[in-house]
């Protein structure tokens, strides 16, 4: 704790670090929660703005196939934000691509508001895509300008702002959107509109702050700038020891390109570190309809605190026994939701025997699996593959939302509270993977984290065990 406060005081990585969070994942977090309240205004004014253009009501299922597409092109346009990653980072930097990303946000705001007042339905639809597309790309451009920014011995504790700046959005949504604040049929639209003001904030700061200091070493080969990056986020000093560790990692890259999926996914050095993934589960616990937005309020608030302590724990615990620990949390969690949800006719207290496990099942999920994925994922990968590993990882993540988002009410109609024992099962397999296989990478530079994942064996000889070999011959 005193080495994280520290370093964070030396220079102006607290504000980039706010600056970033604000109009990165809490734009995530806002946009997933928020759009629940004003839904059946939202349906009322697709309602009317159709039969204003065309002079009748719609027929059939007409409403609600419009407010199925709402939903779903945000994952849309969070997979094709995903998708450009790669490309934009590379010729952006990871500064212009962020900036890039607020402005889109303010023109889908724009959009978003003005659909109300010209009566347009279409006009959600477009912004609704530009929103997750934001999502898609800001949410992974987050990560990796943060992974690059940090240095070795506090990463995991500043990586981890990211998922409790994406709390602090889910939070902030389910809060601005209680009725006694904008969550009121005439508000919907403004309601869609509060996080673009930080997006504004961050197109008038940002600019003063330098760009990622491996991306200026690594890529573009400064090493005077990326020193002044250095010191102007962590304050005075030569940083030699950091340099250095750039330097040999762009020395083993050598004049490699940045790597394209295709290569990530057909390389042998990588293979060990695309299997980690990511796991989210969201469920109804049978709490009175006039009780749940206090509950939703209260898990919302209690993500954000774990998120916290996560931060403040993950470089002395270490990423390796947060994640199994986690997932192993979730899988007995939900097993014992299963079997509440299966008895809650019997008690009025079970349902809130059944929250509570959803507080713990938070907990788990929260202290281990939804910060650490995103911190692994830019630590196992060195920066020629690191673009490429974000489109695979958004890839799977948006896909797998929209996968979840269709399959899960079929799930829970033909299982009913046997589905959690499927995701229960998940959950332990995951564990079971990363306590065997996953190394542990607190405190390692990139390359020594790269080196551990080659030297993963489950049959033959390691790379250690070959290069022992070949010195005795």
């Amino acid at each position: 704790m005193k080495s994280l406060l520290k370093e964070l005081g030396g220079g102006t990585a607290p504000l980039f670090i706010l600056v970033l969070g604000f109009s990165g994942s809490f734009q995530i977090g806002f946009h997933l929660t928020a759009i629940s309240s004003p839904s059946p205004y939202i349906q009322n004014f697709i309602n009317s703005s159709w039969m204003h253009h065309y002079g009748d009501a719609p027929q059939g299922n007409t409403i609600t196939f419009i407010w199925s597409a709402v939903v779903a092109l945000h994952g849309v346009g969070g997979l094709t934000g995903s998708m450009t990653v790669r490309y934009l980072t590379s010729r952006l930097g990871r500064k212009g691509t962020m900036l890039l990303n607020s402005a889109i946000a303010v023109v889908a705001t724009v959009i978003m508001y003005i659909s109300k007042p010209t009566d347009s339905f279409e006009l959600i639809l477009l912004a609704r895509f530009l929103f997750g597309f934001i999502a898609g790309l800001g949410g992974n451009v987050h990560v990796i300008y943060l992974g690059e920014s940090s240095p070795k011995k506090i990463r995991g504790s500043v990586m981890l702002t990211f998922t409790t700046f994406l709390g602090l959005g889910k939070l902030s949504g389910q809060l601005f959107g209680l009725r006694e604040i904008l969550g009121r049929e005439e508000w919907w639209n403004v309601l869609l509109c509060v996080p673009t003001f930080f997006c504004l904030i961050q197109l008038a700061v940002l600019p003063f702050f330098p760009d990622a200091p491996r991306y200026i070493l690594i890529e573009k080969g400064n090493t005077e700038e990326c020193r002044k990056a250095l010191q102007c986020l962590w304050g005075k000093g030569d940083y030699k020891q950091e340099i250095l560790e750039m330097s040999e990692e762009q020395a083993s890259i050598g004049e490699e390109h940045s790597k394209t999926l295709l290569d990530l996914l057909g390389s042998k050095h990588v293979r060990w570190q695309i299997t980690v993934f990511s796991f989210n589960i969201f469920m109804e616990a049978g709490i009175p309809e006039d009780k749940i937005r206090y509950v939703t309020l209260g898990i919302g608030a209690f993500e954000v605190l774990v998120s916290i302590i996560c931060g403040l724990f993950v470089e002395s615990v270490g990423r390796r026994a947060l994640m199994w620990r986690g997932f192993a949390g979730m899988s007995a969690i939900m097993a014992l939701i299963t079997v509440t949800l299966y008895i809650k006719e019997y008690s009025t207290v079970i349902p809130y025997i059944t929250v509570i496990l959803i507080f713990l099942f938070i907990c788990s999920y929260g202290g281990g699996p939804a910060g650490i994925v995103s911190l692994l994922a830019s630590e196992i990968f060195i920066q020629s593959y690191r673009p490429a590993a974000f489109v695979f990882t958004g890839l799977l993540r948006w896909v797998g939302f929209t996968l979840l988002g269709f399959i899960f009410p079929f799930l829970l109609a033909a299982l009913k509270a046997l589905s959690f024992v499927l995701f229960s099962c998940i959950c332990l397999v995951a564990a079971l993977y990363i306590f065997f296989f996953l190394p542990e990478t607190k405190g390692k530079t990139l390359l020594e984290i790269s080196q551990e994942f080659q030297n993963i064996r489950v049959c033959g000889p390691s790379t250690q065990d070959l290069v022992c070999l070949e010195s005795k011959l």
